[in-house]
């Protein structure tokens, strides 16, 4: 297991501070603030952590302040509802006082009945692409600099794009497709806890979505020229699956506009079933001064 997934599992064990309370600490941070992707899987270990007999089967979050991640957050559930099938929980994510992510998370308990699935999209195997560590190595003279430091450094989930030519610079600016597929799993292997894989999952569920809007534009969120930001965060969980096995992200970008953009995702597993939905509105604002390098 890498490093980094070690500080992912250790992140994600949250301290017990009363009945409905957690304490949650940051081992990753993006420009000084905490990683989205980090307070909601949090909040979903501390509303999971309330229930017994039933599995999240969808969350709804909003982003509300930048975390901070050299200070704790403590999370706060409150028990909505106990039924005999389904439970609902609310949590609220505090830094300094104030409220910075607010989730509200519903349970389901296991139970059969129809099903029926869009099928996964043809792409090539995540075996045929490159790994980070190449991609760092054989396209270092292409890929731009931000971007190449992520690849080069050691990270908790494992991505291989299907098409990273996307991030190459071009010397127009042509919309590009508001389409993308990634590889992604975990660095390692996971506990058979199907909590931890759940929580990875949604860890890594905010990773790539609001590229996908940009990328349309030819930007990145490494790019000094773009002020980005998750505003709200949705996952659906349908089936079972592992997160330290290969999983399909595909993505599209229905709309931008106003400053807003919005992304949806289908998560697949390695035999072509969906096993988790996504959807994210992502604040995007072009600086009418570049800041310095």
């Amino acid at each position: 297991m890498s490093q980094s997934l070690t500080d992912l599992l250790a992140i994600l064990d949250l301290q017990r501070t009363g009945e409905n309370s957690f304490r949650g600490t940051s081992a990753f941070a993006i420009r000084n603030r905490v990683f989205g992707g980090q307070i909601v899987s949090q909040a979903l270990v501390a509303a999971a952590r309330t229930v017994e007999g039933a599995a999240p089967h969808s969350l709804h979050g909003y982003f509300l302040v930048a975390g901070d991640p050299s200070t704790p957050i403590d999370y706060q559930v409150e028990r909505l509802r106990d039924g005999r099938s389904f439970a609902t929980r609310r949590c609220v994510a505090m830094q300094h006082g104030q409220e910075i992510f607010t989730l509200t998370c519903s349970f389901h308990a296991p139970e059969p009945g129809l099903d029926h699935a869009i099928e996964m999209p043809e792409v090539p195997d995540p075996e045929s692409l490159m790994s980070a560590d190449r991609i760092a190595l054989a396209s270092s003279h292409m890929v731009p600099a931000a971007l190449r430091r992520y690849f080069e450094q050691e990270q908790a989930i494992e991505v291989r794009p299907v098409d990273l030519g996307r991030y190459f610079p071009r010397s127009e600016r042509q919309p590009l497709p508001t389409t993308q597929n990634i590889w992604m799993r975990a660095n390692g292997a996971l506990p058979d806890d199907p909590a931890i894989h759940r929580a990875v999952v949604a860890y890594l569920s905010d990773m790539t979505l609001i590229d996908t809007i940009l990328v349309r534009h030819q930007f990145t969120v490494f790019d000094p020229e773009v002020l980005a930001a998750s505003l709200d965060h949705a996952v659906w969980f349908h089936r079972p699956f592992r997160a330290d096995e290969w999983l399909l992200y595909s993505q599209v970008s229905p709309t931008a506009h106003g400053g807003r953009g919005l992304a949806r995702g289908s998560l697949y597993s390695r035999d072509g079933q969906l096993v988790a939905s996504v959807m994210q509105e992502g604040l995007m604002r072009l600086r009418m001064d570049k800041p310095a390098q």
